[in-house]
């Protein structure tokens, strides 16, 4: 059997569901079109010749050079207005030999061979970018958005942009999100699973973010989703990449560019954990804060702990919306007396 031959048939069971990750989970359909880019794109092009039985330590780490080196790069045209921009570098070599360990774990346990060659690679940093944002920089967000909504911007595009800093979810989180995942008693979104329609995450949220969901609500839109699309009220609202580079063409914030790479609407999930450090909350607690899989929570651990996460989460939201609002107190806040001026969100 052939590397490549191995890949076809873990991927074959993956998308069957026959593959469990470590946490006990199927693939979901998004991951698995991640894992299909980089079997295409890297492990077959690289090593996919070579039989199973045959690779070695040796083959796997050169493997990783070559990624990282940027051997299996290309730009290829896949489809009559699409293309395929896959790059080398550090972080795609290290995500890529997470999955091809997984697949030779895969050999292991099915029996093709006796140890996994990968295991015995250390994976580098895979160079995850850091965002921090100052005062001045959020009120520069702010300022940007309120120029977008005066020119036009559709209102999905900028209410998304404003629930992902405030909140810290994951774009995709925000685009698909539905009313049944808002739960404004409880002080949290109840996010759903999209593979298995279960709950998958809990988010908590401050007053100034059910503040923005209230004022989408009135606008009386139809159907389930909390930013519909612009044509069709039944599906969700999925502009936001281009809507992100016209809004932030007005924005001064070149100096968050982080290795080379422009800021990014996921730029600004790691703005808010970088907001919730900077006041003084632990690594599991901004964990929590943006449901992180290390820390995931069950509903019995929310339920005894949801007055301290709530109060964490309302009091880095209101942070951020004072200073996109341009507040003027929030300029001279010092850390002595942060605790003390947002007193009402604790």
């Amino acid at each position: 059997m052939t590397v490549a031959e191995l890949c076809d048939e873990y991927f074959d069971k993956a998308e069957r569901g026959l593959i469990i990750t470590r946490r006990r989970k199927v693939k979901k359909a998004s991951t698995l079109y991640t894992d299909r880019g980089r079997i295409e794109r890297h492990i077959k092009p690289l090593i996919g010749r070579r039989t199973v039985m045959d690779l070695t330590s040796r083959d796997v780490n050169d493997f990783l050079q070559k990624v990282i080196a940027g051997k299996s790069a290309v730009d290829v045209k896949t489809k009559k207005h699409g293309r395929a921009i896959v790059k080398g570098g550090r972080g795609t070599a290290a995500r890529t030999l997470g999955l091809l360990g997984g697949i030779l774990s895969y050999a292991v346990d099915a029996g093709y061979r006796g140890d996994n060659p990968a295991a015995r690679v250390v994976r580098p940093a895979d160079g995850k970018r850091s965002v921090h944002f100052t005062i001045e920089q959020y009120r520069s967000l702010g300022e940007a958005l309120d120029v977008a909504e005066n020119n036009g911007t559709c209102w999905q595009a900028t209410a998304a942009i404003r629930l992902i800093a405030l909140t810290g979810c994951r774009r995709g989180e925000v685009e698909n999100l539905r009313w049944t995942e808002v739960d404004e008693a409880g002080h949290c979104l109840r996010l759903l699973d999209n593979k298995t329609g279960e709950s998958g995450s809990m988010r908590p949220i401050g007053s100034v973010v059910i503040d923005v969901l209230r004022s989408i609500r009135k606008r009386g839109e139809s159907g389930q989703f909390v930013l519909p699309s612009l044509r069709r009220q039944d599906v969700p609202y999925s502009g936001l990449a281009k809507a992100w580079t016209r809004v932030i063409t007005s924005l001064q914030l070149a100096e968050l560019s982080s290795q080379g790479q422009p800021l990014t609407p996921h730029g600004l999930r790691h703005a808010f954990g970088s907001t919730a450090e900077e006041l003084g909350y632990t690594v599991p607690t901004i964990g929590a804060l943006l449901g992180h899989a290390g820390h995931g929570i069950t509903m019995a651990y929310i339920h005894k702990t949801d007055g301290a996460l709530i109060a964490a989460a309302d009091r880095v939201s209101r942070y951020i919306w004072l200073a996109m609002a341009d507040e003027d107190n929030i300029v001279s806040l010092k850390p002595a007396v942060l605790q003390e001026a947002l007193s009402g969100a604790a």
